[in-house]
């Protein structure tokens, strides 16, 4: 256990698809002494990308914990995945860090996927730094990517480093606070006095260090504006707090691969993102009074709260649940009470976590993400707490799942098999979906993209020892109304000896972006109070399944007008059919519509090729919302596209621009598909259902 939180660091390093994120978190284990030798991800030794499915790709799926020292301090290290099919990996280790790595290619500069990160971690406050990696490869400018990050993302970017070269002559840089040249051979680094040619230049910059803190600290403003010399210490401390509270953004720069920058990166972890004890209380919801709040320090003297934030099936210890410690300490054999499933839990074991490797200990305090063995019930988003002291900790945004396939099993004899690893696989990753339709007898996953679901097949088929075949991947579309109607429905059954009664009557309203919701203005008056929970629970079992193309119904309200019952009669089922049959009487009378996923497409293509892509993104039903110089001779193209036309678009991406272009797309939000392509959907899905 941590014996100092002030010296404790939980941080994660985030950014696009091949900016070298892993490349970092290797670099940063070895220089902290975890390993020995350097894992590469081209050669799949990388300790962070341990599954198969990484090693063989190349490539983040999971996002890894490890622990880490470095100057006397625990850093605690998530390494997250940077593709856009995997942004949930991404959501949750933001949910639970306190300070983040932002890792930017220095030619790339800030791409699509870096905007989502970004995005997240202001929607969990993380104060954040970044490392503008690959100095050395051809193409690279540190300026630029630093006027990126002003520009499209709206960070106060404030550079430590002045590169010294850049590309195949980059040879180290000039720290900015403390005025020295660092070069690096080997994986030594050699401090030095700034070059000469370099010292104008490296003054102005930091001149412009000092005036942008300036403007965020009062002390270093006042020796400024005397024209008094900072003291080193004075403008860390201040950068540490602007950073902290999220004013500044200070960037560094290096090149990972050549272990350049790596020791730079370790010291502005430690000196300027938070300890648990800089972020202070985290603020939670009384679990029998969402609107009263109530708070815990992160101290060993508080109750115990953490946050469940994933799950991992390990073929040896059995299921790992990877918490964060936010107050109170944590013991084996401890019983938690989880406060969504309202259940009591025992800790069986607790592990620090190494990547693959696992390190028990006996205790865990506040601060500490740890993996826990033995839990039952606790899933990804739940909150563990004292049962004396209740708490619901704000839980973890999962985006819909936008893309559906369909399994078959080579051999049938393994369906019990293929039932258990799939809900293995869903408690694991809450953004993949599985279910067995009833009608066409065919088991269908959906997840947030087709290389998603790919890993998960694969995964299937090797680790849980299960064969199957796949169909082609289609989108997952919903189902939605868009004007009110009111429904007065009865349902009665008499068999000969106790019979079946309901009435309900209820108004369904368009919910526009606020999924389904009931309400009860009848309040228990016509209907036993009993019953309301049984039409509420009917109503969302019908919309599981809409009755205009068999999607699950989305954004409506559900108004209980009216309604009456039986003494004999009435019975929970009976209100819950009562209320299923009101809903597709009703759902078909008020202008249903089938509601598809919209991407938001960046297509980065050269001049040349403008035209093409302009032209098949309008035949794709795209709408282009702006264009933008990316560098000399190439543009980026922010479009959203419906995902239905997007399959296949790589290649078609290829074809169009000589190879020379490529995309990243994100799911952007469900809109009304149009009238002729939502009727040959509806016929299609009709003719498969039968």
């Amino acid at each position: 256990m941590s014996q100092n939180i002030s010296k404790l660091r939980n941080i994660g390093i985030a950014a696009h698809i091949d900016a070298g994120k892993t490349t970092v978190s290797e670099r940063i284990l070895f220089f902290t002494g975890v390993n020995r030798k350097v894992g590469e991800t081209h050669d799949g030794q990388a300790t962070m990308d341990f599954m198969k499915q990484e090693q063989e790709r190349g490539i983040t799926i999971a996002s890894a914990a490890i622990t880490a020292h470095w100057n006397d301090h625990q850093i605690n290290l998530i390494d997250t995945p940077g593709h856009v099919d995997f942004t949930v990996e991404v959501e949750r280790s933001l949910r639970v860090i306190d300070g983040m790595v932002a890792v930017f290619c220095a030619v790339g500069g800030v791409e699509p996927q870096s905007e989502t990160v970004w995005n997240q971690a202001d929607k969990y406050r993380v104060p954040r730094i970044a490392f503008v990696n690959k100095m050395d490869r051809t193409g690279a400018d540190f300026n630029e990517v630093v006027g990126q990050m002003q520009k499209y993302l709206g960070a106060n970017a404030v550079p430590l480093h002045l590169p010294i070269g850049a590309e195949a002559t980059f040879e180290g840089m000039v720290d900015l606070v403390q005025m020295n040249s660092v070069r690096f051979v080997e994986k030594e680094r050699i401090v030095g006095p700034i070059p000469e040619a370099m010292m104008e230049q490296a003054q102005a910059a930091r001149r412009n260090l000092i005036e942008k803190v300036a403007d965020l600290d009062d002390d270093v403003a006042e020796l400024y504006l005397e024209d008094k010399e900072i003291p080193t210490d004075l403008l860390m401390a201040a950068i540490r707090k602007a950073t902290i509270k999220l004013m500044m953004v200070p960037v560094l720069c290096g090149a990972a691969y050549k272990n350049k920058g790596i020791q730079l990166l370790l010291d502005a972890i430690v000196d300027y993102l938070p300890s648990p004890k800089d972020l202070g209380a985290v603020i939670a919801h009384d679990p029998y009074n969402e609107e009263k709040t109530c708070q815990r320090n992160p101290s060993e003297n508080e109750p115990f709260a953490a946050l469940a934030f994933k799950l991992i099936n390990d073929p040896y210890v059995g299921q790992q649940t990877f918490i964060r410690i936010f107050s109170g300490k944590l013991t084996n054999g401890m019983s938690v009470y989880n406060t969504n499933k309202t259940k009591s839990e025992r800790v069986g074991r607790i592990f620090r976590i190494k990547a693959k490797e696992r390190e028990e200990i006996n205790e865990a305090g506040p601060g500490e993400i740890v993996a826990l063995v033995g839990m039952k019930y606790t899933r990804t988003g739940d909150t563990l707490c004292d049962e004396k002291a209740p708490l619901m900790l704000e839980n973890i945004h999962i985006p819909p799942a936008v893309i559906e396939m369909k399994v078959n099993l080579e051999d049938k004899k393994n369906r019990s098999k293929l039932s258990e690893a799939l809900a293995k696989l869903c408690n694991e990753d809450p953004s993949f979906r599985a279910h067995f339709d009833e009608e066409t007898e065919e088991t269908i996953i959906a997840g947030m993209g087709e290389l998603h679901l790919e890993i998960l097949v694969d995964r299937l088929n090797t680790e849980f020892k299960v064969p199957v075949t796949v169909g082609a991947p289609s989108v997952s579309f919903r189902e939605t109304i868009t004007a009110p109607f009111e429904c007065n429905y009865k349902f009665s059954k008499q068999t000969g000896g106790k019979g079946q009664y309901a009435h309900t009557v209820i108004r369904f309203e368009p919910n526009p972006g606020k999924g389904f919701e009931f309400v009860d203005v009848t309040k228990g008056g016509v209907i036993p109070k009993e019953y309301i929970p049984s039409v509420e629970k009917g109503l969302a079992a019908a919309m599981n399944k809409g009755p205009f193309a068999g999607y699950p119904v989305v954004d409506v309200k559900c108004v209980l007008v009216d309604g009456s019952s039986h003494p004999v009669d009435s019975s929970d089922m009976a209100f819950q059919l009562c209320a299923q049959m009101c809903f597709k009487q009703a759902f078909m009378k008020a202008s249903p519509v089938l509601l598809e996923p919209m991407m938001k497409v960046e297509i980065n293509t050269p001049d040349d090729y403008i035209g093409n892509v302009t032209g098949d993104v309008n035949k794709r039903r795209g709408r282009i919302e702006n264009m933008r110089r990316f560098r000399k001779g190439s543009q980026k193209l922010d479009a959203f596209i419906p995902l239905m036309e997007l399959f296949g678009y790589a290649t078609a991406l290829r074809n169009l621009t000589s190879g020379r272009a490529n995309y990243s797309m994100e799911f952007y939000q469900y809109t009304p598909t149009p009238k002729d392509k939502q009727e040959e959907i509806v016929k299609e899905r009709s003719e498969v259902r039968g």
